[in-house]
This record gives structure tokens, C-alpha cells and sequence, in this order.
């Protein structure tokens, strides 16, 4: 969309490219990384002594008020805090782990074991409430042998802890309601009995051992299997990934930031990226109890109606909602837009049209575009590794290296597998020693997966878009490469709205099929208001099928050969399963794991005469 951008400082450093045997590329920022704290928390207390009155953060409380913690406050919260956890059993070797969602207790009690050098481990609470079979909760509890388990209330975690918690004397801290077990023999605590704990001495000596190398936090991220794998978080990651990020967004010079923010701290993007956004440049970060979905997402319209940002970062999701609640309210897109400077997605790929459509709301309501800026990385790289400029960004850009990154490009199926190098980079995987000797190549640089592309290779300066995953691509029987992670973007923005996710099929087949996830809600919508339909009345239903129907022709008249064309859809009623491993925490399906658990309706796309399931072109 034409029109100019609201003036906002954000750089994309120039880039020197060395050219290597075999068609290897080296891809480094011209500019070197700024020097970066010890550790989070010297940031915390350099703010509280620069700006002791300054919010840090906000909860809303049980009467939906908001708590606030000054930047003051925290330092004085933390070293009470820690001055307890060094006379509990928690060590890097057996870390805190938190079950439990974002929550003041929840940053206040990690940043204090960060003080003191104990790391902690924030685990999806799916993996607690939603699956039943605990295998993950298991998998990582056996790697991670903790020190100290913290839930938000017990009673619903109870099953969770009984089921994978070997060690009985760990105990248990909660942070609201009744501490008595039902069900576990594990100690149980209130956070009330170390809230105010009596700051110790000690403490300062712990803190000064604090270094670059002290482990930080393990974060889980799941890989091929399913099972999820622990990434090593130093201090020097996190705390020189935000400065990468700071070199890029050199506005947070000029005006610490607001933030109103629901992503979970068990995912780099809302655990370091965010977190880091707020803590480092001496920004207020207030916590969203809302989630980008439609029941949840009334809350976080809530929040926005109250406190303005002056950064946003959601995922796709959440912007796809949020554009359509601004169009349908006035006020509130005033108030949104009334000090908004940035914004900035992850997770997935955005739709253009959204991004189109939140372009079109900013002119209408700011007279300019806000700059949306677009990038890449993973919870290896802590996370932040490419950065693009706001005139570059657009969906599917991934820009240029950040200061400090080393990108190296190997050719690898017709296409330029990326690779990466930095002091942002993990040191390795948790207790997994073999999973981390493959996640290097010989040249010490972190194997990504993902396929990287020149926006235009006649000038390079302008960096580059993302190319697929490596490893979901397959080859027709044909022998034609299919490259399955853009074809689905594109499949996703052309089937908008009504595809939640798409798992593409053919290996060794004549075509391209795909089973689809469906969005339920804009399904729902195109059908009679009077009907109540289940899932599977929903996709049988003749104005479901139809308007699929006309979204495959369309996007077949689109496509430019077999590698492109998707010739048959199947709906999909039963939605993806943690349990199965067929979805991850946060949501993304695993590919592989989708086509392994439903191999029979894969063989209804390729059945011979055609399902009446299917949607044929």
C-alpha cells in the first residue's frame, strides 16, 4: 500500500558478502555488536537508580485493578526474593521450573534467581492442562530434574505433578488460593511465605558470580519428533540480543517503551524478545490476559482500551483480530493508534491483507503508516537474527543480518539453506549432547533449517525473504521439488479467511493434496445464523464446501505448474493433537507428525474413484 511512514529511526545495516567454494555465501553485518550488560538484572537495577519511579510492570488484580511494580519496587522484590532462593534446593543443575502462564509473581521470582545465578525453565501450560498422556511434561521433567515446581493455583496442576514428578521432596510454590494438596505428596508452598522474605548479605556475593556464561533460563522448543528439545539461554545471549535489537530500533533511544503484551514467557518472542524490550531500555510492560482467540480476545481489547502502546508485537493471529475489532470501533482505534510507534509480528507468516488492512487503519486514524517491521529468528539465536528495513518489510521479508550475526548459505536442493553465527547462539541443548553436535556444522555455525532468498540478487543490500523450511520440502513422483513452506504461505493468504493451517501432501505422489485445518469461526459465519453445526456438520455442509471449492480453482488459475497447484483438499474436523504431537504449544503443526497420524486421510486424497470427502479440483 503507497503512503508514507510515521518517521521512526529503525536501521537495517549494510551487509559484506564472501564468496566460497561449491556456492557457499558468508553474509556478515558491516557493523559490530555494541558492548551489552553482565546480566538482565544489572539493567533492572541501572533503571531503578536512573528512574526509581518509573513502572516496570502491571498485573491486573482480582478486582481488575492494576498492580503496578516500579522499577524500584522490582530490585527490592527481587533481592528479597533471592535472599530465600539460595537457601532452597535450586541450582542450574536443578532448575525452577514454572508450569504456570505470564504473571508478576511469575517475572519477579525468575529475575531473582537470575540475580543470583539459578536458572529457571518456563514450560507451556498446555502441556500440563490440555494433554493427557504427560509424555512431554515427562520428557522434560526427566531432563531437567527441578528444584522447585511454581503453578499459579494447585488443584488443576495436581494430575500434571502426580503424574511426572519422581523427586517427592520438590516442592511446590503457588502463587494464589489453596495450598493443600489433594493429591501430591509434594510440599507445597504460598508465595506469601517468601514475598517479604529478610534480604541476606549473601546475596551480593552470589550476584558478582554472576557472568556472561551463567545459564539463564532453558527454554523448550519442539523439534521433528515432537519431543521437545531444551534450549541453553546464557546471559550473554540475551542481554547481546538486545542490544542487536536496540542497534536496529534506535527509536527506543528517544522514548522507553509501552507495552501491553499476552505472549507466553514459555516462547522466546514474548520470554526474551519482549521481556528484554521492556527491561532494557527502561520501558512499562502491562500484562495481557488475553489471548488471540475469539473467546479470549474481549480481555486484550480491554487492556488496549485503557493503556495505549507505544510498540505492539502480537502474532498473525492476533493482528487479524485486532484489525477487525478496529474497524468495527471507533474509539478504540483512536485510542490504539493515539501513541503507537511500531509494530512488529512472529510466530508465522502475516497475511498480506491484514497488514494491508492495518496500513489503511493507521493512514485513517494517524495520517501516515505506522512502520511494521519484519525479521527472523528462533529460540536458538535468543531470539533475533535478521532484521529488514520498514520501506523492505512486507510479508515474508526477513531483511538483513543484525549487527553482530554471521549468516552463512549453503546450497543445498536448489536452494540457499541458512545457517547462523553470533554471541546469540545457543551454547547447545540442554542435557541432549547429541542433539547438539547435529544442530552445528564444522564451522561452529547453528544449522537453522529454513531456506533463505535474495529479495533481488542484483542488489543484495536489500537482503532477503524467507524460503520455506528445508525439511518440509518433497519431491513429486515426477521428481519435481515441491517447496512446501511457500507454497503453504501462499496457499494460507489465498484461502483467507477460512483456513486456520494446511499440511501439504505428494511425496512420491502425481500432485500436491492437502489436509486442512479450517478457522471454525469464519466457516461458521458464511452459514445461516440459526444452525448450530458440529465440526463435521460444518465442513459437509454445501456453502463450506463451495466457497473451498472456489478458493482451490482460484489459486489453481494462480498457480504456474505442478510444483504449485494444489489439486485436492480434505477438511479436517478433528483438530491438531498435542498428545499425537501433530501441534506444538504454541500452536504450529508439526508436518511431519500431521501426515504420520493421519495416513488414512492422506489415502483418501489419492483414492481412486475420488471421496466424496474430497474437494477436487
Amino acid at each position: 500500500m503507497n503512503g508514507e511512514f510515521h518517521p521512526i529511526k529503525v536501521v537495517a545495516h549494510p551487509i559484506h558478502i564472501e564468496n566460497r567454494e561449491g556456492g557457499v555465501q558468508i553474509i556478515n553485518s558491516q557493523k559490530a555488536l555494541d558492548e551489552y550488560a553482565r546480566c538482565w538484572t544489572d539493567q533492572l537495577e541501572y533503571w531503578a537508580a536512573k528512574t526509581p519511579d518509573q513502572m516496570f510492570v502491571a498485573e491486573r488484580d482480582d478486582q481488575g485493578e492494576w498492580q503496578k511494580v516500579t522499577y524500584a519496587q522490582a530490585v527490592t522484590r527481587v533481592r528479597k526474593i533471592a535472599s530465600w532462593l539460595i537457601t532452597q534446593p535450586v541450582s542450574v543443575e536443578r532448575p525452577i521450573v514454572f508450569l504456570c502462564g505470564n504473571s508478576l509473581e511469575h517475572l519477579m521470582l525468575a529475575l531473582a534467581g537470575m540475580y543470583v545465578g539459578i536458572a529457571h525453565a518456563p514450560v507451556s501450560p498446555a502441556y500440563s492442562l490440555v494433554a493427557t498422556d504427560y509424555s512431554k511434561l515427562q520428557h522434560i521433567f526427566d531432563i531437567l530434574t527441578p528444584g522447585l515446581i511454581v503453578v499459579d493455583e494447585l488443584a488443576p496442576y495436581e494430575n500434571a505433578i502426580q503424574a511426572v514428578c519422581k523427586d517427592l521432596d520438590t516442592p511446590v510454590a503457588v502463587i494464589k488460593g489453596d495450598i493443600t494438596p489433594q493429591k501430591i505428596k509434594n510440599p507445597t508452598l504460598s508465595f506469601q511465605s517468601f514475598w517479604d522474605f529478610p534480604e541476606s548479605d549473601s546475596i551480593n556475593e552470589k550476584n558478582a558470580q554472576v557472568n556472561g556464561d551463567t545459564i539463564a533460563k532453558v527454554l523448550f522448543t519442539s523439534g521433528t519428533t515432537g519431543m521437545p528439545k531444551g534450549v541453553i539461554n546464557t546471559q550473554r545471549m540475551i542481554c547481546a540480543n538486545q542490544v542487536m535489537i536496540h542497534q536496529v530500533m534506535q527509536f527506543f533511544k528517544d522514548q522507553p517503551p509501552i507495552m501491553v503484551d499476552w505472549l507466553p514467557w514459555n516462547h522466546t518472542f514474548g520470554g526474551n524478545h519482549n521481556i528484554g524490550i521492556a527491561l532494557y531500555n527502561g520501558g512499562s510492560l502491562y500484562l495481557d490476559d488475553g489471548k488471540p482467540t475469539e473467546k479470549l480476545f474481549a480481555k486484550t481489547l480491554k487492556n488496549l482500551a485503557e493503556v495505549s502502546p507505544t510498540v505492539y508485537f502480537n502474532v498473525p493471529k492476533g493482528f487479524e483480530l485486532l484489525v477487525k475489532n478496529l474497524k468495527a470501533d471507533n474509539d478504540l482505534a483512536e485510542k490504539f493508534f493515539s501513541r503507537l510507534q511500531f509494530t512488529f509480528f512472529a510466530a508465522a507468516g502475516l497475511a498480506q491483507h491484514i497488514w494491508d488492512d492495518l496500513d489503511a487503519l493507521a493512514i485513517k486514524y494517524t495520517g501516515k503508516k505506522i512502520p511494521m517491521v519484519t525479521g527472523l529468528g528462533c529460540t536458538e539465536t535468543a531470539p533475533s537474527a535478521t532484521f529488514a528495513s520498514v520501506e523492505e518489510s512486507a510479508s515474508g521479508v526477513i531483511g538483513v543480518p543484525a549487527p553482530g550475526v554471521s549468516i552463512k548459505l549453503v546450497p543445498n536442493e536448489g536452494k540457499l539453506e541458512a545457517r547462523v553465527k553470533a554471541e546469540t547462539v545457543m551454547p547447545g541443548y540442554w542435557r541432549q549432547p547429541e542433539l547438539t553436535a547435529k544442530a552445528f556444522d564444522e564451522d561452529g555455525y547453528y544449522c537453522l533449517g529454513d531456506a533463505f532468498a535474495y529479495l533481488d540478487e542484483n542488489e543484495p543490500q536489500r537482503g532477503f525473504r524467507f524460503d520455506g523450511r528445508v525439511s518440509e520440502d518433497f519431491k513429486l513422483d515426477s521428481g519435481t521439488w515441491v517447496s512446501a513452506g511457500t507454497l503453504r504461505a501462499k496457499f494460507i493468504s489465498a484461502f483467507a479467511p477460512f483456513v486456520q493451517d494446511v499440511v501439504l501432501c505428494g511425496t512420491n505422489r502425481g500432485y500436491i493434496s492437502a489436509l486442512i485445518f479450517p478457522d471454525w469461526a469464519h466457516c461458521q459465519a458464511i452459514l445461516p445464523h440459526d444452525l448450530m453445526e458440529t465440526n463435521e456438520e460444518i465442513i459437509a455442509h454445501f456453502a463450506v464446501r463451495e466457497a473451498f471449492k472456489q478458493k482451490l480453482v482460484e489459486f489453481s488459475n494462480n498457480s504456474t505448474g505442478s510444483s504449485t497447484v494444489v489439486q485436492r483438499i480434505l477438511l479436517q474436523a478433528i483438530p491438531p493433537s498435542i498428545d499425537a504431537h501433530e501441534v506444538t504449544d504454541k500452536g504450529s503443526l508439526n508436518q511431519r507428525a500431521v501426515q504420520a497420524h493421519r495416513e488414512d486421510q492422506i489415502e483418501l486424497l489419492y483414492q481412486e474413484p475420488l471421496s466424496d470427502l474430497v474437494i477436487s479440483l
